[in-house]
């Protein structure tokens, strides 16, 4: 039976070999209730660390949230999430996400148009499409935040 020490040992190493969280790592994500890619995203994010909650609204609510937050009609996705004041559209990785809450980009938000294939949420990395994280700015130009390449 492992004594205290060695349990405190390895439970710091755990703790410490997990990628650290910005502060804000709370994310409200918008969806529709029918769409399974944004509860796969969710999951992930979950499993990622960050404290996730969701609201589900109807496609029109839904809609208008994403005008409402900011979100350039060319940018749109299939949910919109909220986290640290930024808007997250789309499968947005949680290494993008972690990197956007570190750095604080003068900014709208991230987006990820569409829903590319193995983009987080959307089928297996091994698979990916190439696509983009874009950083759209407050005056809703986008910008390449972070590319990724196809599988």
């Amino acid at each position: 039976m492992p004594d205290r020490r060695r349990f405190l040992a390895g439970a710091l190493a755990l703790f410490s070999a997990r990628p650290a969280l910005a502060a804000g790592s709370a994310i409200h994500v918008v969806k529709d209730p029918g769409c399974g890619c944004c509860s796969a995203w969710i999951a992930i994010l979950e499993a990622e660390g960050f404290a996730v909650t969701a609201e589900n609204r109807g496609a029109a609510a839904l809609q208008q949230h994403k005008v409402q937050s900011g979100v350039p009609l060319e940018m749109a996705s299939c949910h919109t999430a909220h986290a640290g004041g930024y808007f997250l559209e789309g499968h947005v990785p949680p290494r993008e996400i972690r990197r956007l809450l570190a750095e604080r980009p003068s900014g709208r938000g991230l987006a990820v148009p569409d829903m590319p294939w193995g983009s987080p949420g959307m089928g297996p990395e091994a698979e990916r499409e190439a696509y983009n994280v874009y950083l759209v700015g407050t005056d809703g130009r986008a910008a390449v935040f972070a590319a990724y390449g196809a599988a």
